[in-house]
């Protein structure tokens, strides 16, 4: 499908630039839009690295352990067909985990792990099992505590003022995202036409076949506790507490013109998320690895590295879909698109030119990724839409890249209700996000 729309925005910028006599512009706009993808690349490159390198020293410390043994109780009432001790229950606690710290790399192998042990407590191969359809809806609308990192990048790259400011957004719209898709998963499970059925016996021989591989990770749940050092242990506390204090003063403090009386929480809430979160952030995360006793530079330096790798990944997707997109917009059949459906949309608050982003969401995320880069070139990164953009590249995953990763890793053929629910998910993170967005933004 992603071919499909890629080729049919290039043929048809073409050929409506050329009744429309704009085809300089998108001859224009293809050279253009090329440098300007390879800019954005440069500029977002340094601080992606260095998050990535945060987050490793963060994980290595405990915190991915401290998430996990957290998430344990709740997936064990989520799934009770899923005996406690089995690997499958450990694979999917640390997948989860992974998702929420935004560690993608670390899931998808303990994803692949979970499925492949699901598939082991499967009555009828190829079919997928009440647990499987869950955990995939789980994965796909996944929600994400940490600061999008790749987003923020790019928002930076392109000059924002406040590139941290889709944080709050951002985690609403996972959290609006992921719990209408659980509420779905429940509605739609009980009905006839959702029903695990066998398949034919050749379809489900071939199924059968699918092996798991031997050379996944043995996830068990994480039990033991990270040893701290007393001295360790009481300078990351001082310095937590040091924080803590000089938050509250900026939140305590008069602001100068301003009547305490005329103050909102709303006020300080986003002058708190501009201005002090990332930085706050970062230092809790290291102190989170001086607490477990990791060796922070060596650790920085190992997740700068897989940093690097994934900027290298998006390189020729931003390019390619960059230069299409903006070839479109130059011929003008984006705005005379933008222009039918724009009173439509409006009145829900939603504006028309977010809408490529919504429709390319859920089957690219490096596609989504570089359409977010164009708009925020296009409109500007602090404009609604440049902020509506940015936050719906976060509220979901890659819906049908997880649905066909998982699925086909254990040679499941019918997905039953799966594919509906992670839609309608990712319909509820689109309004979440959209909702957010005019809460902080309008």
């Amino acid at each position: 499908m992603l071919n499909a729309i890629w080729l049919g925005l290039v043929l048809i910028a073409v050929v409506y630039a050329a009744f429309a006599g704009t085809m300089p512009a998108v001859t224009k706009a293809g050279f253009e839009s090329a440098e300007t993808a390879v800019n954005y690349v440069i500029k977002l490159t340094g601080f992606m690295i260095f998050m990535l390198g945060v987050m490793r020293v963060a994980s290595d410390g405990g915190l991915l352990a401290a998430i996990a043994r957290l998430l344990a109780p709740i997936l064990r009432r989520l799934f009770p067909d899923v005996p406690p001790d089995h690997p499958a229950m450990g694979a999917m606690v640390m997948n989860m985990a992974s998702n929420m710290l935004g560690l993608g790399n670390a899931a998808t192998p303990f994803g692949l792990k979970a499925m492949a042990e699901l598939n082991r407590l499967n009555p009828h191969p190829g079919v997928a099992t009440d647990a499987m359809v869950l955990f995939l809806v789980i994965n796909a609308t996944a929600i994400h505590i940490m600061p999008p990192t790749g987003t923020m990048a790019v928002r930076a790259a392109a000059g924002s003022a406040s590139p941290a400011a889709i944080w709050v957004p951002t985690l609403i719209a996972t959290m609006c995202a992921m719990t209408v898709g659980v509420l779905t998963v429940y509605l739609l499970r009980g009905r006839t036409r959702y029903a695990a059925q066998p398949l034919p016996a050749t379809e489900a021989a071939a199924a059968a076949a699918v092996a798991p591989d031997p050379s996944l990770p043995d996830a068990q749940l994480p039990t033991a506790v990270v040893a701290v050092s007393p001295v360790r242990n009481a300078l990351a506390a001082a310095i937590g507490l040091a924080l803590l204090a000089a938050v509250v003063w900026e939140i305590a403090k008069p602001w100068p013109g301003v009547p305490w009386a005329a103050r909102t929480r709303l006020d300080v809430a986003k002058e708190i998320a501009d201005q002090w979160l990332i930085a706050l952030l970062i230092a809790g995360l290291l102190l989170v690895g001086l607490r477990g006793g990791v060796r922070i530079y060596d650790a920085m330096v190992a997740g700068a590295r897989e940093g690097l790798d994934v900027v290298v990944r998006i390189v020729p997707y931003l390019v390619v879909i960059l230069v299409a997109v903006g070839m479109f917009r130059a011929s003008g059949a984006l705005d005379l698109i933008i222009g039918a459906v724009d009173p439509i949309t409006s009145a829900i608050g939603f504006p028309a030119a977010a809408l490529p982003m919504a429709l390319l969401r859920p089957l690219s995320g490096s596609g989504a990724f570089a359409v977010m880069a164009e708009i925020l070139e296009a409109h500007g990164p602090d404009s609604f839409v440049g902020m509506l953009a940015s936050t719906l590249q976060g509220s979901t995953e890659t819906t049908f890249y997880v649905l066909t990763l998982y699925f086909g890793s254990v040679g499941v053929r019918e997905i039953r209700h799966t594919l509906a629910a992670c839609l309608i998910g990712d319909l509820a993170g689109f309004a979440g996000a959209t909702l957010a967005c005019h809460l902080f933004f309008s």
